[in-house]
């Protein structure tokens, strides 16, 4: 197992919104053989893990540079569970803003290929922290499903923001036990053919003001944002309040508190022929370190997660 990974693995350690990840550049070929291991997934679980490992809320991997179809770099979303994410909005931010940072695009607009599609993100051009990420046009919307859950009945509205999301409207998310009723919409029969869902509890603060706690798949737990998540929050509100039409045109950005003590800005629009378009969410982005796996630690993960260890 040690031959699949290079002799030292160096990593950065990103936050944004609340959502912390390792990003692991590969656009060398370096971790191509890890990558196609079946040992990766017991790799990732390791790093992410909090207290044992480094500790982040996901994996994400620097490809390809430049396709020569308008993409800049391609990326991995890996999961603490080992699984594979077809996006993630903080996440996507935090690679940008690494990308940019170690040259491994010219920027200042990063177009990022994900599994979900091309996510377009760039540096606001007076703070270079915060990043705007438009994520590839939204799917899949119903409002008002009636879900048995977690001892009562919920109305719950999904959407697909590059990952499916549940949005349900509390009149106080502080009240909501996250850990248990999160886990039970996430894995809720409802929305097997969805391939599970986020679970995202949403309070009304006021016009284009939201509170949002997730779920996430993946994670397996509340975590302090979701990009994608409060996306989803902020797109439904609009529609369900009847909130005034610039939130609807890209003109104002919809404001998300989210449980790290960050505040995300979502743009849409939403046109009734043309569907859900020029997505975008706006957040902070931090490097906090640079560091280097020891390789006493790297070979103790490999050679246990190869016999098939949790």
């Amino acid at each position: 197992m040690d031959k699949l990974l290079p002799k030292t693995v160096v990593f950065t350690k990103m936050t944004a919104g609340g959502n912390d990840f390792v990003c692991i550049d590969n656009t060398r070929g370096e971790y191509d053989e890890l990558l196609r291991s079946p040992c990766l997934s017991g790799f990732v679980r390791a790093i992410c893990r909090r207290g044992l490992g480094v500790g982040a809320d996901g994996v994400i991997v620097a490809g390809d540079q430049g396709n020569g179809q308008g993409v800049d770099i391609v990326a991995r979303f890996l999961e603490p569970d080992g699984s594979e994410a077809r996006l993630c909005g903080n996440g996507t931010a935090c690679f940008a803003y690494w990308c940019l940072s170690e040259g491994l695009v010219a920027g200042p607009k990063v177009a990022i290929l994900t599994a979900a599609g091309t996510a377009q993100a760039q540096p606001n051009e007076h703070d270079c922290s915060r990043i705007r990420v438009c994520v590839p046009n939204p799917h899949g919307l119903v409002l008002d499903r009636s879900v048995k859950a977690c001892g009562r009945t919920w109305t719950v509205h999904t959407l697909d923001t590059g990952v499916p999301h549940a949005v349900i409207f509390v009149r106080d998310v502080a009240t909501v036990d996250v850990a248990r009723c999160g886990a039970a919409i996430r894995h809720h029969p409802d929305f097997h053919d969805l391939g599970g869902v986020n679970a995202n509890f949403a309070q009304v603060l006021g016009v284009g003001r939201l509170r949002v706690r997730t779920f996430e798949f993946g994670v397996e737990a509340e975590t302090l944002a979701c990009g994608t998540g409060s996306t989803a929050a902020a797109i439904i509100a609009a529609i369900k309040q009847r909130w005034p039409a610039p939130y609807c045109a890209g003109d104002e950005p919809v404001q998300v508190e989210v449980r790290g003590g960050e505040t995300l800005r979502i743009w849409f629009t939403l046109d009734p022929r043309k569907g859900l378009y020029d997505v975008c969410l706006e957040t902070r982005a931090r490097a906090i370190y640079t560091g280097i796996l020891r390789p006493e630690l790297v070979h103790e993960l490999t050679t246990c997660r190869a016999a098939g260890q949790a």
